[in-house]
């Protein structure tokens, strides 16, 4: 019995871990709501407000891949290898 807990307890914590990661969706739905909390927008104004940012289309996701491209190429001319090359392109996907 002790030998079946264990796996269980592994699958719930994964199952559950997912429910708490905040989709792309949810993320704009606060980034509009916050703009248009801090433009002070109320009513039909907030409604159109919230429309129209949640709509927008999402940044292009050729943007990361172009970062990597930029940064595994840097962490070439550098030769980094191993544990130094992970460093650098986690260091440098995270820059803006």
């Amino acid at each position: 019995m002790k030998m079946l807990r264990v796996p269980l307890l592994v699958v719930g914590l994964l199952m559950g871990s997912q429910g708490f990661a905040a989709t792309a969706q949810q993320n704009k739905m606060t980034t509009c709501n916050a703009d248009a909390s801090a433009k002070s927008l109320k009513g039909d104004e907030r409604k159109a407000f919230m429309s129209t940012c949640l709509k927008a289309a999402p940044a292009p996701a050729a943007t990361q891949q172009e970062k990597m491209k930029t940064c595994n190429t840097s962490a070439s001319t550098q030769s980094l290898k191993g544990d130094a090359r992970k460093t650098f392109m986690s260091e440098c996907l995270k820059k803006k």
